[in-house]
């Protein structure tokens, strides 16, 4: 039997950090994983370089970038431990990165010096020793015993361990092949508390097949769009890529709308969001004889323009024989294309999880939950970013609070 002042389960990018930081508190520090690789998600993220943060974040305002009953929540984390903070930790230890897009910052080289950098920080623990790291081991049975000095005992496959308190991060359902599972949310139920249902979210959106048909042979095609869903203010609208699929839309358009959208409400999209289309066809009309779908050439792909006017045999003329009424209409169709979407590609293409454990179940200062000695972090908690870096930052951040928290309640005994 191992003793053991804190058992983190989960070693992906919240649990590897927060066994770091815990263990340079001086703290004895057990890391559990039933899959024999460490830290895959970080490994396969940002096309192989991983996009670790962004630092276009306002830990004043995380409602701007996060999703969840209570995005609020996440402020006291993210203001304690920023985007800053982390890259400050990246230059300390030589890893060189860039900015792509929008504030994402990625790694130069390979998100597996990321990950190096992580089990280098877990090697450099204090009085308590380096992090212990058991992988792959399994997490049979987790009990707790009230008025215990080591008041959890997990039986796990590589034996049993007793430990003070325990950090659940396990992140969420996405991307089941890497192996994800709904451990967490099996754990924070079994101890009584509540989770939001979970979903897959920054997914791709599919459609029903027939209504997808004339739009199937344009997979593969990328162009920039205006893209939102839902009504009123809260209305969210994102500036991004749109890529048509053999099943539906893809690319970070419709990955940031898709954590917004409910089921059976419509998506709206503008795909020619750099002009005023209306205008431009019929100023076109006066000087030109294109055929309609050449002249949609000048804001659209070629493949696209002629799918679309394929749809409407007023749109198939030239534009001096083209009514302006038809031309009207083709712009509105084009810049206002409302469509329902059947559902999503599911867990196996997320990159993400929404709902998890409540945040109403747990301290924003600490992570710690209403189940003395339990903390949440990470994925598993109901806090979801923005594609771009933001649920990275969230792992970190949740991570250092956790850690912080430990070094401070778990005095010696």
């Amino acid at each position: 039997m191992k003793q053991v002042d804190v058992l983190i389960i989960g070693a992906g990018a919240a649990g590897l950090f927060c066994a770091g930081v815990a263990a340079q508190q001086g703290l004895q520090v057990l890391l559990l994983d039933h899959s024999p690789k460490v830290a895959e998600k970080i490994r396969i993220s940002g096309g192989g370089r991983a996009n670790f943060t962004n630092q276009d974040i306002d830990p004043r305002a995380p409602h701007k970038h996060f999703l969840g009953e209570n995005p609020q929540f996440a402020r006291s984390a993210l203001s304690r431990y920023t985007a800053a903070d982390f890259t400050a930790l990246m230059q300390k230890h030589g890893i060189a990165f860039h900015e792509k897009h929008k504030g994402q910052l990625f790694c130069d080289r390979s998100a597996q010096d990321l990950i190096d950098m992580l089990l280098r920080e877990c090697e450099a623990g204090a009085l308590g020793g380096a992090v212990t790291r058991w992988q792959p081991a399994g997490l049979k049975i987790l009990q707790y015993s009230s008025g215990a000095a080591h008041a959890y005992t997990a039986q796990t496959s590589q034996g049993e361990v007793q430990a003070r308190a325990v950090v659940v991060a396990t992140g969420g359902l996405s991307i089941p092949k890497i192996g994800a599972t709904d451990l967490g949310f099996k754990l924070a139920q079994q101890f009584g508390l509540q989770v939001v249902t979970p979903r897959p979210a920054l997914v791709p959106l599919t459609f029903n097949p027939t209504d997808w048909l004339p739009f199937a042979a344009l997979a593969g095609l990328s162009l920039p769009v205006d893209i939102s869903t839902g009504a009123g203010k809260q209305r969210p609208l994102f500036e991004e890529d749109l890529l048509f699929t053999h099943r539906g839309l893809s690319g970070p358009a419709v990955l940031q709308i898709s954590s917004y959208w409910q089921p059976g409400t419509s998506i709206s999209l503008n795909l020619a969001p750099q002009v005023a289309l209306s205008q431009a066809l019929l100023e076109a009309k006066q000087s030109s004889k294109k055929q309609v779908a050449n002249a949609l050439t000048a804001w659209l792909p070629a493949r696209l323009a002629d799918t679309w006017v394929s749809r409407d045999s007023a749109w198939q003329r030239s534009l001096p024989d083209t009514p302006d009424k038809a031309l009207q209409s083709l712009s509105t169709a084009l810049s206002q294309w409302t469509l329902t979407p059947s559902g999503t590609e599911g867990y196996a293409k997320a990159e993400v999880t929404a709902g998890g454990v409540a945040t109403a179940e747990l301290s924003q200062q600490t992570m710690e939950s209403r189940q003395p000695g339990l903390y949440f972090i990470g994925e598993v908690v109901d806090i979801t970013g923005w594609l771009g870096g933001y649920n990275f930052q969230w792992a970190w951040s949740s991570a250092h609070a956790c850690a912080k928290a430990l070094a401070q309640q778990l005095k010696p005994l």
